[in-house]
């Protein structure tokens, strides 16, 4: 269902949040398992003077395009100096692409205490940083240097757990905690007179006990068992871009509770409820799964809003290309703001792929039931495009899906309210200065309306806002909806609203 979501005034920070629990709560709530390694072994709390703590990565938006660095160590440290390391692999991440939600990382089994230091370890030796210039174009920041001017290998931050945020793991004391990693407040950004890029990093921490907001929760690997008659599911934990396959060292087991309203596409064939859930029983163990979700407290639990498995899921037998769709002529896309992810694993960024459809192409919406084809991508809209990559050079990418699939994914749209037409037939009208975190400026709507006189303007940019009570929202208000771009060459409207976001309240980092 779609609802309107006034945000707490904490704009502009990134989050890394850990969930500490008991090993008890987790058997009777959210189901966890601490690290082990591939297969079927588990591993679990050895007593009662252990418990279970559970990490969650996230960011928050920002002015990178990519921001992949390599996490070595997290680390929690008790009041008596025991440092326990909670991260059984390296794990790469691009913290830039974890705006909207947050990834489960690890569950590791930890002494009972009280933990008053959190600390990460992260190395830029093969760092992957991508900053918009001036004209919103991606370039490549090749130079990092700590502030004493250095060049980066690797950089260790902590944070204090003092007073109320202090983390206590004790029987029948559930903590959360989250570790709030800035982006902005860490990193300087400066341009030659050439336009060169270049980052002083100084990593920012913070902390929370028992924070109020959580965002939405995604969580990676392969399947390990379905139960339908408890409505639920177990995944091993295999987190950002790490190999889904049997036998590879697992982060952890998870349960994941489901119900009628949720969503699934196994394989690009889209189910809902019990009828999805009967679909994964059949997939076989190991198959690779993502989960997206939320964290409920009464129970206490992971529920499922939407599950991708199979085929669906990157790292099969396709290559897949992610980004925003910034022109189309014909079948030819131009995606932008592109993360390339190989068959072979490998991962590059890029910020141009085209993408070659055809009417063999199939195409979901994500959280929809409704059938999609390929002539309904439109400007804007971001993709997941499941193809085979047929130019390797990294200044021409070109995917061919024809024999692929497209999942139009959710797109965010931030600009402010503007005023509509009289008797306009969708009078909630913005004035777009981003779509899905590019500059609006750099979209070519042409082809997106009935015609050239609407295709979509992003000064008068028109949103279907169907149900949704705008009615509080005057003009001039800064907003941020999230939906899908309206069917290629049919607009009027531009755009298909699921929630609408008031950021009057919302304070400047």
């Amino acid at each position: 269902m779609s609802v309107i979501y006034n945000f707490s005034p904490r704009r502009g920070r990134r989050w890394l949040s850990a969930w500490a629990l008991l090993a008890l709560i987790f058997g009777t709530g959210l189901g966890l398992s601490a690290c082990g390694g591939g297969g079927d072994t588990d591993t679990t709390a050895a007593d009662s003077g252990s418990g279970e703590v559970v990490v969650a990565l996230t960011d928050a938006e920002g002015d990178f395009a990519t921001y992949t660095v390599d996490v070595v160590s997290l680390t929690l440290t008790k009041a008596n100096g025991v440092v326990v390391e909670t991260l059984p692999l390296n794990t790469r991440v691009d913290f830039a692409q974890y705006t909207e939600m947050t990834e489960f990382l690890t569950a590791a089994t930890i002494p009972s205490g009280i933990y008053v230091k959190g600390s990460l370890v992260l190395d830029y030796s093969n760092a992957d940083i991508w900053v918009e210039n001036a004209a919103g174009d991606a370039v490549q920041v090749d130079t990092l240097v700590d502030t004493d001017g250095t060049p980066l290998t690797t950089l260790a931050v902590s944070v204090r757990l003092e007073g109320r945020n202090q983390l206590p793991i004790a029987p029948g004391i559930p903590a959360h905690l989250t570790l709030d990693f800035d982006l902005k407040a860490s990193n300087t950004v400066s341009f030659d007179a050439q336009g060169v890029p270049s980052a002083t990093v100084e990593p920012f921490l913070l902390a929370e006990v028992e924070a109020e907001h959580n965002k939405t929760h995604r969580l990676r690997g392969p399947l390990k068992q379905v139960d339908v008659a408890a409505s639920k599911f177990q995944v091993y934990m295999r987190p950002f871009r790490h190999r889904i396959a049997e036998h590879q060292r697992h982060f952890g087991v998870l349960n994941v509770f489901t119900d009628n309203e949720t969503v699934y596409e196994i394989d690009g064939i889209n189910y809902q409820g019990e009828a999805g859930l009967a679909a994964l029983e059949l997939t076989q163990q190991f198959t690779g799964v993502i989960v997206i979700g939320d964290i409920h407290r009464q129970p206490r639990r992971f529920r499922a809003t939407q599950v991708y498995a199979g085929s669906s899921v990157p790292g099969g037998d396709l290559d897949v290309v992610k980004g925003s769709v910034m022109a189309r002529s014909g079948n030819t896309l131009t995606v932008r703001g592109a993360t390339l992810q190989r068959t072979d694993g490998s991962a590059i960024f890029n910020d141009a792929v085209t993408v070659q459809l055809a009417d063999s192409t199939t195409v979901s919406k994500q959280l929809s039931m409704e059938p999609a084809a390929s002539s309904d991508i439109s400007i804007g809209q971001r993709v997941a495009v499941f193809g085979t990559l047929t130019n390797t050079d990294i200044d021409a990418l070109e995917l061919d899906a024809a024999n692929g699939h497209v999942r139009m994914e959710l797109s965010s749209v931030h600009g402010s309210r503007a005023a509509a037409l009289v008797d306009a037939q969708f009078p909630f009208v913005v004035n777009v200065t981003s779509i899905n975190g590019r500059n609006a400026d750099l979209y070519d709507f042409t082809g997106s309306g009935t015609d050239a006189v609407n295709d979509a303007d992003p000064a008068s940019y028109e949103i279907n806002t169907g149900v949704l009570d705008v009615s509080a929202i005057v003009t001039g208000t800064p907003v941020a909806v999230r939906g899908h771009v309206t069917a290629f060459g049919r607009a009027p409207a531009d755009f298909d609203a699921w929630t609408v976001v008031d950021l009057s309240a919302i304070s400047s980092p």
